[in-house]
């Protein structure tokens, strides 16, 4: 039968499908010399030898086996009658073998990159955790310091008396520190060394007496005075009021590192100065301007600024600080304070301006008590910055304020209108605006953008999905779009 070839050269339409869906070893006419060598074959009776099956098939595929590229298929075809099965499944195996040794090592990566993946996420928890369980530490020491000094006021009122004492407590800073490294490390230091090592933060010769009475007379000073004012504002105001004033001492760090060191100027920490600002006119106003209430406030500010200056200072002579030279620094303040300061109480109560009747009529409980958290406030704060995120810190120390207004409310010492509440709500945000970082308005466009970009590739991925989905239903019905040749 004679075959009309098309313009293209295709003669039947099995060579037009062939070609187009791309058949491995198709070539021109190769249906028809397909058709004419099963007929050559089905002529040679069984097991009659046919030479001239063999010379036929090699005269009729002679004209296409003028180049080395034609005549790889066609050898892959003859190859095919007796061994095509047995040349697949070597190549299969072959295949499956280089395949293997590809995703062996690409195992072993991804293996190692989800083992980095769980430790990086169980990381993040236990900080998150231990950052949990510090801002409750820390809120709550700080609201039981203070609440405990209220009631030691109403039997005992000697402020400078309290704060030289519970200064002193200082000195068992470093001890501490020195327990917890016997307990974790696994290269222990005897206590000199440890001692000098942690002495370092006064410099490369280490804690000299010179050294000693320069780095450490001004600290500790500002240290005595900060509380000194937060205890006399506590005896004006309330522990609420007093909590939410000294919360203003991270706007006046902002101002005075940027006009001091020459800090980097931010728009949103200025708002957040002025908020705090706006708080404690408000504060003062909520009274009525009430003498006792001016004073107070003016109190806890006070308290608040020598805090503030003490940080720009510490930033500016010593650096930053490591847990163990901080709790060096601390305890070395604890001793300059009993071997210094300790005249100041004394004169006090001779002038009978602090006095009390005998040692046994002291408060004891009251004063063991509030100089306990206070250390175990310090503590906690430098702690913090090793075990978690520091800005946690900064958190549970606002954390402090909606505590002691829920102790002060129970033990119905306080009564909030609405100026003293706005007051006490601008200072906190102002406060946790202090605590953004410097980048915050670039993570924030990098945040709004990486979200818009996923919205669109979820809006290029709904509109692709119903053709896709049309293209399936196509193929099922047996529609097949065939391009022309």
């Amino acid at each position: 039968m004679d075959v009309k070839a098309a313009p293209n050269g295709v003669a039947t339409i099995e060579d037009r499908i062939l070609r187009i869906t791309g058949y491995y070893g198709y070539y021109p006419g190769y249906s028809s010399q397909k058709s004419t060598s099963r007929s050559s074959v089905t002529r040679c009776k069984p097991g009659a030898n046919c030479p001239s099956s063999h010379s036929s098939i090699s005269r009729q595929l002679s004209p296409l086996s003028v180049t080395e590229d034609f005549s790889a298929p066609i050898l892959e075809l003859q190859s095919r009658g007796s061994s095509g099965v047995c040349g697949h499944r070597a190549e299969r195996q072959n295949r499956s073998g280089d395949d293997g040794t590809q995703a062996h090592p690409e195992n072993s990566s991804q293996e190692n990159r989800i083992k980095a993946r769980c430790l990086s996420c169980t990381s993040v928890v236990l900080k998150a955790v231990w950052g949990l369980l510090i801002i409750l530490s820390v809120s709550s020491s700080w609201v039981g310091t203070t609440q405990i000094v209220k009631i030691t006021y109403k039997n005992f009122y000697c402020p400078f008396f309290m704060t030289w004492f519970s200064t002193n407590w200082n000195i068992m800073f470093f001890p501490v520190y020195y327990s917890g490294h016997l307990a974790t490390a696994q290269e222990k230091q005897s206590p000199m060394k440890k001692f000098r090592e942690c002495s370092r933060i006064f410099g490369e010769d280490g804690l000299t007496l010179k050294l000693f009475l320069k780095r450490t007379a001004p600290f500790s000073i500002l240290w005595t005075l900060t509380n000194y004012l937060y205890l006399l504002a506590l005896k004006k105001l309330t522990a609420t009021d007093v909590s939410a004033l000294f919360c203003c001492n991270k706007a006046f760090v902002f101002l005075l590192s940027w006009i001091v060191l020459k800090d980097r100027f931010m728009g949103v920490r200025i708002v957040a100065a002025i908020m705090a600002i706006t708080g404690i006119v408000m504060m003062a106003y909520a009274d009525n301007f009430h003498a006792d209430s001016i004073i107070g406030v003016a109190f806890a500010v006070g308290s608040a600024s020598t805090s503030a200056l003490y940080k720009v200072l510490f930033k500016m002579f010593l650096g930053s600080a490591n847990f163990g030279e901080a709790a060096h620094f601390v305890s070395t303040l604890g001793f300059f304070n009993l071997v210094f300061i300790s005249f100041t109480p004394v004169i006090l109560y001779f002038t009978k301006v602090e006095h009390w009747s005998s040692f046994a009529a002291l408060p004891w409980g009251c004063l063991c008590g509030m100089a306990g958290l206070w250390l175990a406030f310090n503590i906690l704060v430098n702690v913090g910055v090793v075990l978690t995120y520091p800005i946690l810190i900064s958190i549970g120390t606002v954390l402090s304020v909606p505590g002691n207004a829920a102790v002060d409310l129970l033990k119905q010492e306080v009564i909030f209108n609405v100026v003293r509440l706005a007051a006490t709500i601008i200072i906190c945000i102002g406060f946790l605006l202090m605590l953004l970082p410097e980048e915050w308005d670039e993570i924030t466009l990098r945040f709004i953008n990486n979200l818009k970009e996923k919205k669109s590739e979820e809006h290029v991925e709904d509109i692709t999905d119903p053709s896709v989905h049309l293209r399936s239903r196509s193929r099922a019905n047996g529609t097949v779009s065939i391009p022309l040749a």
